[in-house]
């Protein structure tokens, strides 16, 4: 049998590092933001067209949160962890 060097006992942990999983949390919760930001604004009756679906919180801000949680996520991903000595 062949002995476990040290560098193979490290490798045998999870993919990414604790930092990363807090970054990923915290895109995904700006990713969930985003998608409320950009929920509601129809109307009750159906034969009524209401102008609310066109407000700057729905058709600017939610798209641009969605994106940077998304970016976000990406950079969580990709990110080195911290080797530890």
């Amino acid at each position: 049998m062949a002995k476990r060097t040290k560098e193979s006992k490290d490798t045998a942990g999870f993919a990414l590092g604790k930092e990363n999983y807090k970054l990923m949390a915290i895109g995904f919760a700006i990713i969930i933001l985003g998608f409320i930001l950009m929920a509601g604004g129809g109307s009750h009756d159906p034969n009524v067209f209401s102008e609310e679906i066109f407000s700057f919180r729905r058709i600017t801000l939610a798209p641009i949160l969605l994106f940077i949680g998304f970016v976000f996520e990406i950079y969580a991903i990709m990110k080195k962890p911290k080797e530890e000595e």
